[in-house]
């Protein structure tokens, strides 16, 4: 396990994953006019294990028996979170769930408090509070609490655990093999979901360009780069990093989707920018051998 004290790559590569994730938003708005979002899942997540097993084969075999069962488990958590999300979608607003779900900013630090009996500074947790005022800035035009809300809460807790479980996790030497084998799961568990019905796919060239891009790029890629970046970064250290994904989606969707710049995405915007910068300054003063490590 490798001591977590941060750095610029790992900063500088979650937040590309960040931007990978975020430049997707306006392409999935017109690709699942062709197919479900289930199946849209499904096929992605397929698409980005079978590439990343073929790239890196043996990788696998590298893998403890311990390793190979923490990425099972962070394959289940993920799987079931991008499940539970898009039920969720179903039953609210996309600006409520967008902040519903970036609540892993907070349910982060505190299970890696309860977790790990890891000590959470007060400069954290104040980038934790801006970082949500943030996400409420970019994503809530009122708040209606419905059965979707709950259900994409449920969603945020579990990609707080995944962040928290790959933090502990993952080691720049087990990082393909662990990227494999969730991929591997999560595509297992999206498929599952969206079998009984069938499986549909994109029914023109563009659709299956933009799909490939989300399978291979904000997919495989995105996945294999935080797995290893939290390798390097406390797990709420990687949390407040990742809320820029709203950040990025609306950036996109002002340069490719046609979207006009307002007020609220720059206010928003600067309040997670502020927050990232304060949880990069903040001391690292937690040492390895405070931490309880999760055991699998």
């Amino acid at each position: 396990m490798t001591n977590r004290r941060g750095g610029t790559l790992p900063t500088l590569a979650l937040l590309a994953v960040t931007a990978a994730w975020g430049s997707t938003f306006f392409l999935i708005k017109d690709l699942l006019t062709e197919i479900s979002v289930l199946d849209f899942l499904s096929v992605r997540f397929a698409i980005a294990a079978a590439a990343l097993f073929l790239v890196a084969p043996r990788s696998i075999r590298r893998l403890s028996r311990a390793d190979l069962r923490a990425g099972v488990l962070l394959g289940l958590v993920y799987g079931v979170a991008q499940v539970l999300q898009t039920y969720g979608l179903e039953r609210t607003s996309a600006s409520v769930s967008g902040f519903v779900t970036g609540m892993y900013v907070v349910a982060t630090p505190l299970f890696a408090a309860l977790l790990l009996r890891e000590r959470i500074g007060r400069s954290v947790w104040v980038a934790v509070g801006i970082a949500t005022l943030g996400l409420a800035v970019l994503s809530l035009q009122g708040f209606s609490v419905s059965s979707g809300v709950a259900i994409i809460f449920a969603s945020a807790l579990l990609y707080a655990l995944h962040i928290v479980g790959l933090s502990q996790w993952s080691d720049p030497a087990n990082a393909v093999g662990l990227s494999v084998v969730q991929m591997a799961v999560i595509a297992t568990v999206c498929t599952l979901v969206s079998a009984p019905n069938g499986i549909d796919t994109p029914e023109t060239g563009g659709g299956w360009v933009s799909l490939l891009y989300m399978a291979l790029v904000a997919g495989a890629l995105a996945l294999l780069a935080q797995t290893w970046a939290q390798a390097h970064l406390s797990s709420t250290r990687a949390a407040i990093i990742m809320t820029m994904e709203p950040v990025w989606a609306a950036f996109f969707a002002v340069l490719f989707g046609g979207e006009t710049l307002t007020g609220r995405m720059l206010v928003g915007g600067a309040l997670v920018l502020t927050a990232m910068y304060l949880v990069e300054l903040s001391p690292r003063r937690k040492v390895e051998g405070e931490v309880t490590h999760l055991t699998v």
